[in-house]
């Protein structure tokens, strides 16, 4: 069978006829067929056996036989069959010396076997081969010539010339065979390889080296290489095509294949292809911040973030802030360790790839304040609150950023919101001890809270009724105090009067002398002051009992009064 595909190869490149040619097989697969082989003549084409018809030396020679027989005559052959036509000539011959060679297809890179023989097979000696006139080889004893590899400029008319040995001579006799033409055909065309010439950063690259086979063998094994500038990049390998997953700017340069047979006689290279790969043009720059949003509590650390959407690298970033273009930092990452009151501003990033620039949205970074040192006002009342008078409470933070909340406590209990505490006319239960709260938080979402307590303020509210009696009680007990004074003074006017008076009626007159100094024992009342008693500094109390502050004079010999002389506390009610 093998035998039958390589004649009819020969065939097709003998008549160089398409698929739907009618063929003529030869077997044995030599070329010229001798007579003396018993050479078998079969005819392939469309249409039934039966409908074969036989031509010899160009005439009609069976009508419609068999499609196959044996050769008993030397002489041209052909065959016929409906709808395909006539196939091409296959010459039996009966010379004395015949130059034979394999009748199948011959490509690059095969070996070739000539052979010289004689009329049935009798002896050859000293035989040469010729190629057009040419002489390749001459043997003394070898009737064979092996040609390896073959090349396109090994085609041409081959021959061959030798002594046989004739029986009706009884002789030598020098003979030369008939012409026979051999061609070598392409194992492959020319290459050609294919692929974009412009390829964008990171996109595959596929390369397909077209190198496709002749018909004539569609088995002969291939190798493909593939070089980049003269260096090899891919292969060897049976595959036609080089893919690059992910080309890069180091991917371009000038690209070439080579095809090569199993045995590596026949290599054939493509012309150059030059690949430049592009760079992607970047696009959506984006910045982002930790902590999320750019607010930032003052003193912590922020780190904003550069990222890029598209666009190949490798990639350069800078960090600017507001319209000022200074250079802040370099890096995808920019890190403030412990941000203060002016890192406050609009941040933006650049980035570059050398072919292109493209820049961020700018991001609003807020640097926080946490609230601090909150206080009351006024901060003590300045007298006491009675039932009924208007009181209005402040609370303010000496620092602390915006937006900045306010809650009042009354003895531990919210009961108001907002930085002014509006009581209005005050009562009794209004009394109690006062305190704000003042807040500001980090973020939308609030994580961090911070918060600042104001000192206490206490507040102490009298009812009104209570306060007219407890004046109207001072008021009386202090007359109550006069009244007893005075009299108390005149009593002892007249008492020390009428003392006198007795005494200068039992004893004559005397001079006068001068008024003689107070008696030891008694009391000069020398100063008196109404005080109260308060029970702290910034508690308002109903008033208390009156007192008298008095001096007194030791009496005779150094010896208190006595107790009845000693005035004490008067009491008003």
């Amino acid at each position: 069978m093998a035998g039958k595909v390589a004649l009819l190869l020969w065939a097709q490149t003998l008549g160089l006829a398409g698929a739907q040619t009618t063929q003529l097989l030869v077997q044995p697969p030599w070329t010229p067929p001798v007579l003396w082989d018993r050479v078998t003549l079969t005819c392939q084409g469309s249409g039934t056996a039966a409908a074969t018809t036989w031509y010899k030396d160009g005439q009609r020679w069976r009508l419609q036989g068999h499609d196959r027989f044996v050769v008993t005559e030397s002489g041209t052959y052909q065959c016929d069959r409906p709808g395909t036509g006539r196939s091409p000539p296959v010459n039996v011959s009966n010379a004395c010396l015949v130059l034979q060679v394999p009748a199948r297809a011959l490509l690059e890179g095969d070996t070739v076997t000539l052979r010289c023989r004689s009329w049935k097979d009798n002896p050859v000696s000293w035989v040469s081969f010729y190629r057009e006139e040419k002489q390749l080889q001459l043997f003394r004893d070898e009737t064979e010539l092996s040609l390896s590899p073959q090349r396109l400029q090994d085609s041409g008319r081959y021959r061959c010339r030798g002594w046989v040995y004739s029986e009706v001579s009884w002789g030598w006799i020098k003979l030369e065979s008939a012409p026979v033409t051999v061609t070598v055909h392409k194992l492959f065309p020319v290459l050609v390889l294919e692929g974009p010439p412009e390829p964008t950063e990171g996109s595959p690259l596929n390369l397909r080296c077209l190198s496709t086979p002749r018909p004539l063998q569609p088995q002969a094994p291939l190798l493909h290489l593939f070089y980049r500038d003269g260096r090899l990049v891919g292969g060897p390998q049976g595959s036609p095509q080089l893919l690059l997953p992910a080309v890069g700017v180091s991917h371009s340069g000038n690209y070439s294949c080579q095809v090569r047979s199993e045995q590596g006689a026949v290599r054939k290279s493509s012309a150059r292809l030059r690949v430049t790969v592009r760079r992607v043009r970047l696009s959506g720059v984006s910045v982002s911040a930790q902590p999320p949003g750019g607010q930032v509590a003052l003193g912590d650390r922020l780190v904003l973030s550069c990222a890029v959407a598209t666009g190949t690298g490798p990639l350069s970033f800078s960090w600017h802030r507001g319209d000022s273009w200074a250079l802040l930092g370099t890096g995808p990452h920019l890190e403030l360790c412990h941000v203060g009151d002016n890192d406050s501003g609009h941040y933006q990033c650049r980035a570059s790839n050398g072919d292109s620039v493209a820049e961020s949205v700018p991001l609003n970074v807020t640097v926080l304040v946490p609230v601090a040192n909150a206080t009351i006002s006024p901060g003590a009342l300045a007298q006491p609150v009675r039932a009924g008078d208007p009181v209005t409470l402040r609370c303010s933070v000496q620092v602390g950023s915006a937006p900045v909340t306010f809650t009042w406590l009354r003895n531990g209990t919210e009961v108001a919101r907002g930085p002014l505490l509006e009581l209005g006319d005050v009562h009794v239960g209004h009394s109690g001890t006062y305190q704000c709260v003042a807040t500001n938080q980090l973020g939308q979402d609030g994580h961090r809270v911070f918060r600042a307590l104001s000192p206490e303020l206490a507040l102490t509210v009298t009812p009104r009724g209570h306060w007219d009696t407890a004046v109207a009680a001072t008021v009386a007990g202090s007359l109550l105090f006069l009244v007893l004074l005075v009299g108390v003074i005149v009593g002892w006017y007249w008492w020390h009067r009428l003392a006198s008076r007795k005494h200068q009626e039992r004893a004559p007159p005397e001079p006068p002398e001068p008024p003689a100094p107070p008696e030891e024992g008694e009391v000069l009342y020398t100063h008196v002051m109404r005080t109260k008693q308060t029970q702290g500094p910034t508690r308002t109390a109903p008033p208390q009992d009156t007192q008298v502050t008095y001096a007194e004079l030791p009496g005779p010999h150094g010896r208190p009064r006595a107790p009845s002389d000693i005035y004490g506390n008067v009491l008003g009610h």
